[in-house]
């Protein structure tokens, strides 16, 4: 059977594209997931479902891809992608907050202007009203209130008003950054991914079909057209179109194993060069972290979000926020600590994958954090607004509080994380960008029939989480593909 679209990834972007699509029953639309296709919300399993665990994201369980990250040189880790129905957001935290204008009117074709439609249809915001919200999407839009609110998050609301942070009220209204809840996709809770949202609900349409434990091998092409995809195991399925949404680690990984990609990265890994496009794989953003860790026995409702409020700042000379202190209320793990996380957004440094010719084995990725002084700087800026955050708050602080630079870059270094938000791997850009994979419709330079859409496509990680973002981009590539906007007008 040849289906007018195939999407391959069934994760945010993949979701809610799929949703849409189908909302025309002309329209043939088949997702592809190479997980688990649940297809009933109370089949997901409890971890995945209890919006109060970050247990389903551990890169050892059954959930997710276990992907190898070099940080820096000497430090490595390993992160949980989403391999499921859903994808991520059926694993993450379940922070549902936008990108910021500053973000947005950088990428072009996608302005703050031009994406507030899609960031409003998609939501159901139970506590703000107005113009720059939501009230009938698919995905309820909360924030911690009453006994899903914990002490805890009160007393670092008052610290950061003690210190002299604005307050933020509403993350997702375009204001100046400051101190503010953090808005979760929930429903009592429940951690509402994009299949719960966008997909299962529809699946009596004729014209949807849904297969999970497929893995895709490889786009198939036609000289410079796109015409289906082969599955692992040999099956072939045509498509009108192809839309890879296997989210920004693996969809470049299939372009690349399809032949698609910088040509001497290609050859290194023995692939074939069908379709020349640097940029794929190279130059992605995430953002570094590191954990303060802080002890507080106020009680939590098991039912409330793990992460509560948040703080963004301006680290040096970016007003529109580039460093972030979120709050962690819930420990990790029984008994243990609580943490308030401390990242920057906007950092110079670079990625680069190194591809495989396994499509159901992630590339490897080497982020190069903290390579640049002015990095290294912004970070030791955030852990000391962190410390003076906690210090306000009356919690004890840990060995990194008074440290000079150079010991607290050693600090840092010897704790960094990721916070797994990798964006940019197959970047929108215009045509003269040599570094574009896609262009601001979404569609693979130089090939027609393909489009990448997820956060791949991204040209920066967001100042903030890139979540709702990636239902974003879902919603208005259905928009795009199907030739018109939401105004009425042609793409």
């Amino acid at each position: 059977m040849s289906w007018d679209v195939v999407i391959v990834g069934g994760g945010s972007a993949g979701c809610a594209l799929a949703g849409r699509l189908s909302e025309d029953p002309g329209r043939r639309v088949l997702l592809l997931e190479s997980g688990a296709a649940v297809t009933d919300p109370a089949a997901f399993p409890a971890e995945v479902r209890d919006v109060a665990s970050l247990a389903a994201c551990d890169p050892d369980g059954p959930h997710t891809w276990d992907v190898g990250v070099d940080l820096t040189p000497g430090r490595s880790t390993r992160v949980g992608r989403g391999r499921l129905l859903g994808g991520s957001s059926a694993v993450n935290g379940a922070n549902h907050v936008r990108a910021t204008r500053a973000d947005l009117d950088a990428w072009p074709g996608w302005s703050y202007d031009e994406t507030l439609p899609y960031y409003i249809r998609g939501e159901h915001d139970h506590d703000v009203r107005g113009p720059l919200h939501g009230d009938a999407g698919p995905v309820p839009v909360v924030r911690p209130a009453g006994e899903m609110r914990a002490p805890v998050t009160e007393r670092f609301l008052a610290a950061a008003a003690r210190v002299g942070v604005p307050a933020e009220p509403d993350k997702n209204g375009d204001q100046p950054p400051g101190a503010g809840l953090v808005p979760g996709n929930v429903r009592r809770g429940v951690r509402v991914n994009a299949a719960m949202a966008y997909v299962i609900p529809h699946l009596a349409r004729p014209n949807l079909s849904v297969r999970g434990d497929v893995t895709v091998a490889r786009v198939l092409l036609d000289g410079d057209r796109a015409v289906g995809v082969e599955a692992v195991g040999g099956e072939r399925i045509e498509a009108g179109e192809v839309v890879l949404s296997a989210g920004s680690v693996l969809t470049p990984q299939l372009l690349a194993i399809s032949g698609i990609g910088p040509p001497d990265a290609l050859r290194a890994a023995g692939l074939p060069v069908r379709h020349e496009r640097p940029g794929v794989g190279q130059g992605y953003t995430d953002h570094p972290n590191v954990y303060l860790a802080f002890t507080d026995d106020g009680a939590l409702h098991p039912e409330a979000p793990t992460a509560q409020a948040a703080v963004h700042l301006d680290g040096g000379d970016d007003p529109a926020g580039d460093l972030e202190i979120l709050l962690f209320a819930r420990p990790f793990a029984p008994g243990g600590a609580c943490h308030l996380m401390c990242a920057l957004q906007v950092p110079e440094s670079r990625g680069t994958m190194t591809f495989g010719t396994d499509p159901a084995a992630p590339p490897r990725l080497e982020h190069d954090y903290l390579a640049s002084e002015r990095d290294r700087a912004r970070m030791r800026c955030a852990v000391r607004r962190g410390g003076d955050l906690l210090a306000a708050a009356g919690f004890a602080l840990g060995a990194e509080r008074g440290l000079d630079d150079r010991g607290l870059d050693a600090w840092v270094r010897a704790h960094l994380g990721t916070a797994a938000h990798l964006c940019g791997s197959a970047r929108l850009g215009l045509a003269d960008d040599p570094g574009a994979v896609v262009d601001p419709e979404l569609r693979v330079h130089g090939l027609a029939g393909l489009r990448v859409v997820d956060t791949s496509v991204l040209p920066t990680v967001p100042r903030r989480g890139p979540a709702a973002t990636a239902l974003m981009l879902g919603e208005r590539a259905a928009d795009l593909i199907a030739g018109r906007l939401t105004d009425g007008s042609r793409a």
